[in-house]
């Protein structure tokens, strides 16, 4: 029985990332710093081929997909955005340390929305549903090799959920730029909904995979 392989990349780096504004939905672009760091990794490393390449809507995973796969032409999928971080938007841990809200959402943001946004069991609904839909089209299309360009959020959520080795979300963490390789074997997915995490992504030229340490 074949397996499915599914290469998730984080966007490169943004402003945002650097000040530490919670960015959700807010649709920024790449920084100047984080397009010559992708494009500096593309020359130093290999990014895994793949036969389909999804993608956030959002412009800073887009133009990520134009420096990392340039000859691709994406499939943008709308539930592959970012946590809606509301009124939060753009503000940073210090400028929301004396709000209430805040503090509340800190204590428990599975349950607590930011105003006007999502919560956790919300944003987490929505990605590993729309990620359960990509597995099931690959299964029935017989694609076996994809790419998603997405957001550190989406990725931790993602794995924290279906990945083993099992670790919790903020175990999945990964810089800009870089992600993870999973492996999908149909009759373990299908019995229990998991997925082995076999490599971190990008590799250099002269590695033969990435495997986790």
């Amino acid at each position: 029985m074949k397996s499915y392989y599914i290469h998730f990349i984080r966007h490169g780096l943004t402003k945002a990332n650097v000040k530490g504004q919670y960015i959700g939905i807010t649709d920024i672009p790449l920084s100047l710093e984080g397009r010559y760091q992708l494009g500096k990794q593309v020359e130093d490393f290999e990014y895994p081929y793949a036969e389909i390449v999804y993608t956030s809507p959002l412009k800073r995973c887009l133009e990520t997909c134009d420096i990392i796969y340039p000859n691709v032409n994406p499939i943008v999928v709308d539930d592959l955005s970012e946590c809606n971080f509301g009124e939060w938007e753009g503000k940073t841990v210090k400028e929301l340390e004396n709000n209430s809200e805040f503090k509340k959402w800190l204590d428990d943001a599975q349950n607590t929305p930011p105003p006007s946004g999502e919560s956790g069991l919300q944003f987490a609904k929505r990605v590993c549903t729309c990620f359960e839909k990509i597995v099931e089209g690959m299964m029935r299309s017989g694609n076996t090799n994809a790419v998603i360009v997405t957001h550190g959020g989406v990725i931790m959520t993602i794995l924290a959920t279906y990945g083993i080795p099992r670790a919790k979300s903020f175990d999945w963490i990964v810089d800009n730029g870089f992600g993870y390789s999973i492996r999908i074997n149909p009759g373990l997915w299908m019995r229990d909904m998991v997925a082995e995490v076999y490599a971190k992504i990008p590799n250099k030229p002269e590695q033969l995979d990435g495997e986790i340490e």
